[in-house]
């Protein structure tokens, strides 16, 4: 479970995250909503201690994320952010070993190597292991970004737009993985999405935030409603029954 405790962060007098009460389940998809900066990225980025907060507390599994161990943390908690520098003259198979240096220090073992394959494979990256990540499609290299994240074997994995950049298709290739990662592995994921129909198709529940604040969080069927949804996006928004369950149409 991830918890945050009365979570403030301020950017100046006029731009700011909290306060922010929360229960984050464990197991399943949470998908973070909400229009351009209403500070989900921001909440992610303290919930992964990439971004310090001004007051409150906010533990995963237990652990204070402000308190516990940076080599610890990294064994319980895992992130990607929008931006990634890597160089691009990695293979995938060098990429996703990233993942394991908490564990190994980059001295890998034939357990790290056994689990930087199964995390391959289950992105279905086999086939493009050998291969640079110059060599790659938008989609391809986005798969080898969140299989590094699997790599590291955290129960909690916090994802920052991986749609980003995404057609249609890949987004639906992408958020496929993510579903099975959250059944099949027992990960716990909570992910940034743009996309409300996204969210509510995967996701098992939906935090929506707004001036950063969280003014909404259940279910995809509690929160897929008319009223909440023109509320959150500040715009006129429909739920209608679609052929997989409900969909927004904006209008």
């Amino acid at each position: 479970m991830i918890t945050l405790n009365d979570v403030h962060k301020k950017y100046s007098s006029t731009v700011a995250i909290g306060p922010v009460t929360l229960q984050i389940p464990t197991g399943g998809i949470t998908a973070l909503v909400g229009p351009n900066g209403a500070g989900k990225s921001t909440m992610l980025t303290m919930v992964g201690r990439l971004l310090g907060i001004d007051s409150g507390t906010i533990e995963v599994a237990g652990y204070d994320v402000a308190t516990t161990n940076s080599k610890d943390l990294a064994k319980i908690v895992s992130i990607l952010r929008q931006e990634n520098h890597f160089v691009t003259r990695l293979t995938v198979r060098q990429l996703v070993g990233f993942g394991r240096y908490p564990h190994s220090k980059g001295r890998l073992t034939k357990d790290d190597e056994a689990i930087i394959s199964r995390s391959i494979d289950f992105l279905d990256l086999g086939e493009l292991e050998g291969r640079y990540l110059d060599e790659l499609s938008g989609g391809q290299r986005q798969r080898a970004y969140v299989a590094m994240v699997l790599a590291q074997d955290t129960d909690t994995v916090l994802l920052d737009e991986p749609l980003n950049n995404l057609d249609m298709k890949h987004s639906v290739v992408m958020m496929s993985h993510l579903k099975r990662a959250a059944e099949e592995l027992n990960r716990t994921i909570v992910i940034v999405l743009h996309d409300i129909n996204f969210a509510g198709h995967y996701a098992d529940y939906i935090c929506a935030m707004k001036n950063g604040q969280v003014v909404e969080f259940g279910t995809p069927e509690r929160i897929m409603n008319d009223e909440i949804l023109t509320n959150v996006f500040e715009t006129p928004i429909s739920v209608i029954d679609g052929p997989k369950g409900p969909l927004a149409v904006y209008y």
